[in-house]
């Protein structure tokens, strides 16, 4: 029968082999990425040339002072106000339903093109002429389309803020809103 192996003697590499394995290596990756190293290596050349890594320098270089200027910056009043505003807009950007503003903006912009065609004149509209415009289906879209609008932004939307209230003032707005809508010979 075979002995139990006991001894095990693990085999080192000399300094100077893992020195040489390890450059091998770094070379095959080299070599494997080649055009992105020469990529970057041009993106390189065109901040130095443009200044950034020296300013990159002297911003870390100086990150403390720079730190604190930003603080102070940042510490203002309306530097918070902008912060505060800027995640307002930014969240009522996610309200915004794009594919029912599309159509819209499409419209839009084939009124700036044809504002853009107009020729300006001292002709004055009269208001024969504005109901004679009237009868243009195009106009006429044009206007019923404002209307809408119009009617859309006159909507009472206190319900649906988010903003302009706490949220338990919102629960009781809307608690109050209900009653209101519903009439009194329903209520209990």
């Amino acid at each position: 029968m075979a002995k139990a192996i006991n001894n095990i003697k693990r085999f080192e590499l000399s300094p100077e082999d893992k020195r040489k394995k390890d450059l091998e290596e770094v070379e095959n990756a080299l070599i494997d990425n080649k055009d992105s190293i020469l990529e970057l290596l041009t993106a390189v050349g065109h901040m130095h040339d443009r200044g950034v890594l020296s300013l990159l320098n002297g911003l870390f270089g100086q990150g403390d002072k720079v730190l604190n200027v930003l603080v102070k910056a940042l510490d203002k009043p309306e530097a918070t106000n902008t912060i505060k505003n800027l995640l307002l807009m930014v969240g009522t950007l996610g309200t915004i339903n794009v594919r029912q503003l599309e159509p819209l903006l499409l419209k839009l912009n084939s009124g700036i093109a044809r504002v853009a065609e107009y020729k300006e004149t001292d002709e004055k509209t009269s208001y024969f002429d504005l109901v004679k415009a009237l009868k243009d289906p195009e106009v006429n879209r044009a206007v019923t389309l404002l209307i809408t609008f119009l009617k859309g932004m006159g909507e009472d939307t206190s319900e649906m803020e988010r903003n302009t209230q706490l949220p338990e003032d919102q629960k009781m707005h809307k608690m109050e809103k209900n009653e209101r809508d519903v009439p009194p010979n329903k209520r209990e």
